[in-house]
């Protein structure tokens, strides 16, 4: 071989060593391969968290209702002694025969169940007008219903049915003479609003119309009128 031959393979030689991979096959195969596998953090106990937290939020929510269902409850079958103060209106022919006055009634209550009562009325007033006078007496038995309950404030209505004796005694050319002592059945109805103080006192505000059936006398004419009641009322429950 001549010299410029080997001279020229000498040459290629050191060319092909320049470009030699510096890592060998077996050595690149020891390197770690990419694993597309990518790593999540673990939020099981995070979520764990939140749904303890979310129950114990709605635990806490559910305490008030069933705070108020308990109330409710209690209030259920309860009796009430109490009293109404204020003023009796005399209407129709009742106001020929007397003045409006201050009077006193006596109340009862039961509650029969969540929204309604059981109220017993019981009152007693004369009113006067010179020579004549207006006697009223009754005893009335009406349902209490509370249409809506907000917070311890609670409006209501009320009708019923009850008996009454009313009489009045008239002035006449030369005397004055009273009506023949009669019970008479009758109607009323009202509304008005109660305030509970709290589990024992209820005050409140009513008004009540009391219709009493006309009366038929023997000797006079016959005694009919309506009179209406606006109470201040207090309630003890027990």
């Amino acid at each position: 071989m001549s010299n410029k031959k080997f001279s020229i393979l000498l040459m290629a030689l050191v060319a092909m060593s320049f470009f030699t991979p510096s890592l060998s096959f077996s050595q690149a195969n020891d390197q770690p391969s990419f694993s597309s596998k990518i790593k999540t953090p673990n939020t099981s106990g995070e979520l764990r968290t939140k749904d303890e937290d979310k129950s114990s939020s709605e635990e806490y929510e559910e305490k008030p209702s069933q705070t108020r269902s308990r109330s409710h409850q209690g209030r259920l079958q309860r009796h009430g002694l109490g009293f109404g103060l204020g003023e009796t209106f005399l209407l129709g022919n009742y106001s020929k025969h007397g003045n409006d006055k201050i009077t006193f009634d006596l109340l009862y209550s039961y509650a029969a169940s969540y929204s309604f009562d059981l109220l017993i009325n019981a009152h007693m007033s004369e009113h006067t007008d010179e020579n004549e006078r207006m006697r009223l007496m009754g005893l009335t038995s009406s349902i209490k219903g509370r249409f809506v309950e907000y917070d311890q404030l609670a409006p209501y209505f009320l009708g019923g049915l009850g008996f009454y004796a009313p009489r009045a005694k008239r002035a006449t050319a030369t005397s004055t003479q009273w009506t023949d002592q009669k019970v008479s059945f009758g109607l009323n109805f009202g509304g008005g609003i109660d305030l509970r103080l709290n589990d024992h006192y209820v005050v409140g505000v009513m008004g009540q119309m009391h219709w009493p059936f006309e009366i038929q006398q023997d000797s006079q004419s016959d005694l009919k009128g309506y009179y209406f009641k606006l109470l201040i009322t207090g309630m003890y429950l027990f």
